[in-house]
């Protein structure tokens, strides 16, 4: 075959240096003219060969003996198809397509670039890694050169596929570690031999002619189709493929019955097919290569393209050149294998006759190509590297050895290797000692006595633990799966305080075992690791856990740790759902975003409605929240909102709290991002608020009405934010410069950093230049074309007012609620708002003017609790000298004109209430009331002084001594009786809750005054109301003034109403006796105070109501009755002596217990005297 052409044979997979030789030696043949003779011009049109890699195959094509003639004077033209035959040699593919591209546009399109750029085939291997053999074109096959049957032995390299699966099956994806048609093709390609060369590539190349889908390889299709359906919402389509597949269940991978990991997406694999390349595994079948024939399945061949002037010889010497490429193989691997084989059967016998003897050291053996990977496990892993340029291959294997080292020096077999091989060895084969050996004994025993001998060493080789130490790990896999092994073993034995110390090693071990099966096991190890992990323990797993999921990535994330919390959700032990409930919040960065949204979701959800450990669902509510903040599916709107409220009204005021903290704000946010804020969460929320009210005339549901204020609050920085970023100035807002600090006083405490309205914006300082801005424009610029600031003075404001003035105003926990509201609002959204915005929508609505004192629609929104809320939560927020006038000039006003009008003073009394819990505005309240103590009218004196009963209990005795009590004696001298009454019950307050003896001096006697002054002997609206307010006031007020006055004067004015003629009057005055006795009745009173003036004055009162009321005069005798019981037993008891009740009866159950035990013995002396006797 040599002599066909006589000259060179271009092989474009050949390597340069191959080249030079042929190349040289056919430069002179005669037949040959010119750089481009008209029979290489058709031939150069007519080549093709079989692209891809055929290891072994070379021929080469009559008429390329050379490039130039012999007197040629320039330099030989190389032919375009030899160039593009040796760039895809070489791989360098772009400069082929963009030469392919120019030929194109020339109108001189090339076969062997069209056929190969066409084929997706071509691109399976590793890109950038040249192939070990290659096939030359049709032109070269008559020039072969003899030493071109060399390249046929050489091995694939490492960027080939490993076997030769069809397209139309997932083995040419990788996902199976064997071929499982591998027999079969081996059967194809011994019948391939008896069937024509062109028709069998006419075959190969069809698509329509294709062998049928396995059923397994069907079903992990249709799995990865309908996750791609799913993915990208083809949701109806995947319905329908699911009904179609009813014989599958979609939701597992394992029911595929592949027992490999679940493959990547579809998306995954389509953008990752032109990297694909096959990775190492544990094992491998030996010299097993890519054959020419199988990559005709993926490549174009020969029948493939039209051919031209091919001549039926050329066929057949191509059928002939292949046939002989695979027996040179199978003969390299019948070689190979007979070495392994013996050097194996070596080893053996060795090992039988050394047993574990000598020890382990680092040998070099020299093996041919294609010997076997092993599992990588322990000694004897062999790592064979190809060498594609120099097609050697060298093999480090650790070995035991007798006499290897001794014989063959180390050093010089290491310098022996290539560079890169080199590279490529073991840590023990590149150190710069000496290899390991030990010295022989000089001694003729046998290898019997030896073994022998050496039995009596006590090492345990057959156990579990003893076949883990007797083989230690070399790679760093074998260190994998030696701790998959062992960790299993050692967590159960490994004390419970100390088990956190295991976390690292089992989660690097999780991370980079190759064993599914293995990593579900220790993953399950990390979630039973503690049985009851407290909080520091859960901490260091969560952190393990998040450290899990960025090394290995969401896919396996979603696989192999939700799996874990899923198991766990229902644990008995409450620390165990804990640390799920953790694990879904830590690992939501971490998961693919369908999963955050649909199964995590769910999951939490689950255990929010649940579980029954406030902790638990205080986790879940913060895990919530994070996935608040990584949710991005609008569908799952109406879920969360679902969620909001379930927690808001949760019993566990923890999970209320972690509510506000977390997951609201965090659903502020998603909701801002949708533009639901001022579209549907505030509005819902203000819906719910208003059909409480219109529900709740005959009982509010105060708890539902402050879950859903409490929302509202703390959704205001939301708000503000979302003003403040579609302002039109926003656009505006750049960092320019010193920007003014914001006042450590100008936003609310927040309850939460997610709270802060700079941790919304994004920093204090763009939050400090907005606020700048903002201010502006609101003083200067005007809110035109301010849509979310319009939004909420013409919408949110008015709605606000209108229900403020639905709540009933004795409610003081309503009332405080929405004062807390509006206080954040306004101080939120800053003074300028406050004054031009808020106050005159609270002013238009209460029309404070003395036109409207005798109006009855102002009258009715005075007594509403709009004036408490506008009073307390919208003209406190600022203390400034102003504010504090607007203030007080606001309750002078309402006080005069609920005063003149009659009006109830339920909405001033609010007003008083609300602030006097606050110290702060004590002096500013006292400044209204003494207004209306020196004011004209009667009435508002009248006022003034009930308002001092509110005042008095939170007000310090400083300010009650200097400011209260001249107040109270100025209007008891009042020209008028009204005003004179109305100072009662302040007076009765301050004896209750002051202690200072002055006051309670003056007081009393004032109060004396009132009841001994004869002016007064025939007030009966005076004694109405001292009756009553000794009757509040008695049962706390100091034991001394309840005895020496309270009682005493309330037998005073018993026996003065047995005198009334006035049976209305005197029945007025005997039912407030009757309440002040019942209230009285509680005390301890002493018996001179019970005989000289309670009985008495209780004798008197049941002579009324047996003539006014039946009923209460039997409810009267039953007091007397049990009065009287406890003066007699108060007389019976006095002879005891100081012994007490307690004593008595203690005396009285010992006394009894002696005797009942006597009552159990005979009459036996010495069983009586028994009786005595200590035990023993």
């Amino acid at each position: 075959m040599a002599a066909a052409g006589g000259g060179s044979s271009v092989n474009p997979f050949l390597s340069d240096s191959e080249e030079e030789e042929p190349r040289d030696g056919g430069g002179n043949d005669p037949g040959l003219g010119g750089p481009l003779s008209p029979q290489q011009h058709e031939e150069e049109e007519a080549a093709v060969e079989v692209p891809g890699v055929l290891p072994g195959l070379r021929a080469a094509a009559p008429g390329e003996a050379g490039w130039a003639g012999p007197g040629a004077g320039e330099p030989p033209r190389v032919p375009v198809d030899a160039l593009a035959a040796q760039l895809l040699r070489d791989q360098f593919l772009l400069t082929a397509l963009e030469l392919h591209t120019e030929l194109l546009e020339s109108g001189r399109e090339l076969p062997r670039l069209r056929d190969y750029f066409s084929n997706p085939g071509n691109f399976e291997r590793q890109s950038g890694t040249p192939p070990a053999g290659g096939a030359p074109g049709l032109w070269g096959a008559a020039g072969a050169a003899p030493g071109g049957a060399a390249a046929s032995g050489k091995e694939p390299g490492p960027g080939q596929l490993n076997r030769a699966g069809s397209i139309s099956t997932l083995d040419s994806l990788d996902f199976a570690r064997y071929s499982d048609d591998g027999n079969r093709e081996t059967d194809e390609r011994v019948a391939e031999n008896e069937v024509p060369l062109q028709e069998r590539k006419n075959y190969k190349s069809s698509p329509e002619i294709q062998e049928p889908i396995k059923p397994l390889e069907k079903r992990a299709l249709n799995f990865l189709v309908n996750e791609f359906l799913l993915k990208n919402s083809y949701k109806l389509t995947s319905i329908t493929f699911s009904d179609e597949s009813d014989d599958q269940d979609f939701e597992l991978w394992d029911d595929v019955g592949l027992n490999i990991p679940k493959p990547p997406d579809l998306l995954q694999l389509y953008r990752d097919f032109g990297n694909h390349q096959v990775t190492a595994r544990d094992v491998v079948d030996v010299a097993v290569g890519v054959e020419e024939d199988e990559l005709e399945v993926t490549t174009p061949t020969l029948g493939s393209v039209p051919v031209f002037g091919v001549s039926q010889s050329t066929e057949q010497f191509l059928i002939m050149q292949k046939l002989e490429d695979q027996i040179n193989t199978l003969n390299s691997e019948k070689w190979s294998l007979t070495e392994q084989i013996r050097r194996l059967e070596s080893e053996i016998d060795f090992l039988k006759n050394e047993n574990f003897a000598v020890p382990v050291v680092c040998d070099l053996v020299h093996v041919p190509p294609s010997v076997p990977e092993d599992n990588g496990s322990y000694l004897d892993i062999k790592s064979s590297d190809n060498d594609s340029k120099h097609g050697k291959t060298e093999e480090i294997s650790l070995s035991i050895s007798a006499e290897a080292d001794s014989k063959t020096p180390k050093d010089d077999t290491l310098n022996s290797l290539p560079s890169k091989e080199r590279e490529k060895l073991p840590s023990c084969a590149l150190s710069n000692k000496a290899a390991i050996h030990f010295d022989k004994p000089n001694r003729t025993l046998s290898p019997a006595f030896h073994q022998a001998l050496l039995s009596f060493c006590r090492m345990s080789a057959e156990s579990r633990l003893g076949s883990e130490v007797s083989r230690i790990a070399d790679s760093e896999k074998s260190v994998m799966l030696m701790l998959g092994r062992c960790l299993p073993h050692i967590v159960p034995n490994v004390l419970l305080a100390k088990r956190e110390e295991l976390i690292p090693l089992i989660l690097c071990t999780a991370c980079l075992h190759p064993e599914p099966k293995e990593r579900d096991q220790l993953l399950h190890i990390l979630f039973n690791l503690i049985k009851r992990p407290d909080d520091e323990q859960r901490q260091m797993i969560l952190t393990g856990c998040v450290a899990f999921a960025r090394h290995v990535g969401p896919t396996r994330v979603e696989a192999e740790l939700l799996p874990q919390c899923w198991e766990q959700i229902n644990h008995k032990y409450p620390e165990r759902r804990l640390l799920v409930a953790e694990s879904c919040g830590a690992l939501a960065p971490y998961l693919p975003k369908e999963i955050r949204s649909s199964l995590v979701l769910s999951m939490l959800q689950q255990m929010l409605m649940e579980d029954k450990a406030d902790l638990v669902r205080e986790a879940v509510i913060k895990s919530l929240g994070i996935i608040m903040g990584y949710i991005d599916d609008p569908d799952k709107y109406q879920q969360g909102f679902e969620l909001l409220l379930s927690a808001l009204g949760d019993p566990s005021e923890r999970v209320v709290s972690a509510t506000h903290q977390v997951f609201l704000p965090a659903y502020a946010a998603w909701t801002t991002e949708l533009g639901n804020l001022q579209l549907h969460l505030i509005p819902t929320l203000l819906n719910k608020i208003e059909k409480l009210l219109r529900e709740g005339e005959h009982g509010l549901d105060e708890h539902k009405l402050h879950m859903y204020l409490s929302a509202l609050q703390s959704l205001i920085p939301s708000l503000f934010s979302l003003v403040l970023q579609n302002a039109p100035f926003t656009s505006k807002a750049k960092l320019q410069g010193e920007v003014p600090p914001i006042e450590v006083t100008r936003f609310p405490r927040p309850v939460s950093p997610l709270q802060d309205v700079a941790t919304i914006i994004g920093s204090r300082e763009q939050l400090a230049v907005l606020l700048q801005l903002y201010d502006y424009q609101l003083e200067l610029e005007g809110t035109t074309g301010w849509e979310t600031l319009l939004w909420v003075v013409n919408q949110l404001l008015p709605q606000l007012i209108e229900i403020v003035g639905k709540i009933n105003v004795a409610s003081t926990a309503c009332v405080h609620e929405f004062s807390r509201f509006f206080w954040r609002l306004c101080r939120t959204f800053g003074k300028i708002f406050t004054n031009t915005k808020v106050k005159p929508q609270f002013q238009e609505i209460l029309r404070l003017s003395e036109e409207n004192i005798d109006s009855t629609a102002g009258n009715g929104v005075l007594t509403k609790a709009t004036v408490p809320i506008y009073a307390t939560g919208v003209l406190t927020c600022y203390i400034q000298e102003e504010d504090r006038k607007l203030l007080i000039g606001f309750l002078e006003d309402v006080m005069t004109m609920l005063s003149l009008s009659h009006a109830p003073l339920n909405s001033l009394k609010a007003s008083f209430v609300e602030l006097g819990a606050n110290p702060a505005y004590h002096e500013l309240l006292l400044t209204v009331l003494w207004y209306g103590v020196v004011h004209t009218s009667a009435l508002v004196r009248c006022t003034a002084a009930r308002m001092f009963e509110l005042l008095v209990k939170g007000v310090h005795e400083t300010l009650v001594a200097q400011r209260v009590v001249p107040a109270l004696i100025t209007l008891s001298s009042d020209p008028e009786i009204s005003v004179r009454i109305a100072t009662i019950p302040a007076f009765g307050t301050i004896m209750e809750t002051v202690i200072q003896r002055e006051l309670l001096e003056r007081v009393k006697m004032q109060l004396a005054s009132f009841l001994e002054d004869p002016q007064y002997q025939d007030q009966h609206s005076l004694h109405t109301e001292i009756i009553k307010t000794f009757g509040r006031v008695g049962p706390n007020a100091e034991p001394r003034f309840r005895d020496e006055f309270v009682i005493p004067h309330l037998h005073k004015l018993a026996l003065v109403n047995n005198q009334q003629s006035v049976d209305s009057k005197r029945l007025d005055i005997a039912t407030h006796l009757f309440e002040a006795y019942s209230a009285l009745s509680c005390c301890f009173i002493s018996e001179d105070l019970m005989v000289n003036h309670f009985l008495p004055g209780l004798r008197c009162l049941r002579t009324d109501m047996e003539h006014l009321s039946p009923e209460h005069e039997v409810i009267l005798s039953s007091m007397i009755k049990e009065c009287e019981q406890k003066v007699e037993n108060k007389t019976v008891q006095e002879p005891q002596g100081s012994m007490s009740i307690a004593a008595s009866l203690v005396s009285e159950d010992t006394k009894t217990k002696f005797l009942n035990k006597m009552g159990q013995l005979t009459t036996s002396g010495a069983m009586l005297a028994n009786v005595f006797q200590r035990k023993k």
